[in-house]
């Protein structure tokens, strides 16, 4: 479950077509001892209610023996009790806040670096490079608010408060108004947890107000989208990926995928790569679970996992419930 329609739908998608791209292999070979793997998608929009009661229906009328690529923070802490009661295992929540994830804990498994990592490594670098003048812009929502706290609390461990921060409304009706806002403290970067197009539109805003800041997204912010939208202006935005560089022409795994997302005409990206990684920790787990699987076995063999895929390390055999601490930052080019 998770918003599959609206411009925050489109990277769920694309990243659910990515692990479709693992799972049609792993099936092709003969699944689990015969038994194929089958996703079935609901559409929750984001909002708490409408996503327990995907859940539910899930569990109840599609027989869900697990769940894959749930979305959101809001939706998947409110989700916390009916994974925990039903005991189907989570793997691969995507855009999922830190406080969310500690309330699936035990639940779920979570392969993507948290939040929190992706800030510190920004900020890291931010006053690396001598710039210490940063202003904030986050999601109109709870996980954007829990992001901004995380920024915040990164920014204190090197003495620095944001010069300001504010939210852009999912339909970027108030892109403007946020980029007065930011703009009229004069920041040297802008850092952005923003979904869909709407980083690209702050960016134009603050541009057409005559600002010319360096900007910096979380990996929530689609960078091959943003190009889209900004053009060549894109050049000026860094993101820090929570995945391996999905163009790598050296490993063999980031080389299969690309194959496969070509064939199945799957944008190639960060965000199908992702879900081709999740669905390899699934299918890893589902295989050492075997063809008689019962849920606790799933849970036994997901807290058992350590591997790596792409030059990225996942572990949860610490009792973590947060597999990968991998972050690097890449520029984006038009």
């Amino acid at each position: 479950t998770g918003v599959l329609t609206g411009p925050l739908g489109a990277p769920v998608k694309t990243m659910l077509a990515g692990a479709e791209l693992a799972f049609a292999d792993f099936n092709a070979q003969g699944g689990v001892g015969g038994r194929n793997v089958r996703v079935v998608s609901l559409d929750d929009e984001l909002k708490p209610d409408r996503a327990v009661a995907n859940y539910q229906k899930l569990l109840t009328e599609s027989k869900a023996f697990a769940f894959f690529g749930c979305v959101g923070s809001g939706t998947t802490a409110a989700a916390s009790k009916i994974l925990k009661d039903s005991g189907a295992p989570m793997v691969g929540g995507f855009a999922v806040a830190d406080s969310a994830r500690e309330k699936t804990r035990g639940s779920a498994y979570y392969v993507r670096a948290t939040s929190g990592r992706e800030a510190e490594a920004l900020v890291q670098h931010l006053t690396t490079i001598g710039i210490t003048k940063i202003a904030v812009a986050h999601l109109d929502n709870p996980g954007g608010v829990e992001v901004l706290k995380l920024i915040e609390t990164a920014l204190a461990t090197h003495k620095l408060k944001a010069l300001a921060a504010d939210s852009v409304k999912g339909d970027a009706s108030n892109a403007e108004a946020v980029a007065k806002t930011l703009t009229a403290v004069q920041p040297q970067a802008i850092l952005m947890y923003l979904g869909g197009a709407l980083g690209g539109n702050l960016m134009k805003a603050v541009w057409a107000l005559g600002g010319r800041p360096s900007f910096y997204g979380l990996s929530i912010v689609p960078g091959e989208l943003i190009a889209k939208v900004v053009g060549e202006q894109a050049r000026g935005l860094a993101i820090s990926q929570v995945t391996p560089f999905p163009w790598n022409e050296v490993d063999p795994v980031t080389k299969e995928y690309r194959k496969r997302a070509e064939a199945a005409k799957v944008p190639v990206g960060y965000y199908s790569f992702e879900g081709y990684l999740n669905a390899l920790v699934m299918i890893d787990a589902l295989k050492r679970a075997g063809r008689d699987a019962t849920r606790e076995r799933l849970h036994g063999a997901l807290r058992a996992t350590k591997m790596r895929i792409a030059g990225m390390d996942i572990d949860f055999t610490t009792g973590q419930h947060t597999g990968s601490r991998f972050v690097e930052l890449v520029q984006v080019t038009h």
